[in-house]
């Protein structure tokens, strides 16, 4: 589990992404974020009708998401 934004230091440092910035990010759809964050993949906050995502932890996911094939 991802470290909240508290123990990492301070909340305003942090930086959040919309979903349509995630899906940019790693050239995915809309979609898919939509589907890692109901999934519980990528944690998100709900901000109103929408989600944020802290940058960290896309680069978190991201990292955890490499394997090499063959």
């Amino acid at each position: 589990m991802t470290p909240s934004p508290d123990s990492r230091g301070d909340i305003s440092e942090v930086k959040f992404l919309t979903i349509a910035e995630v899906a940019a990010t790693m050239r995915v759809s809309k979609m898919t974020v939509y589907r890692l964050v109901h999934g519980g993949d990528l944690p998100a906050v709900r901000v109103g009708r929408s989600f944020r995502v802290t940058e960290d932890d896309v680069n978190d996911y991201l990292r955890k998401s490499f394997y090499n094939a063959g």
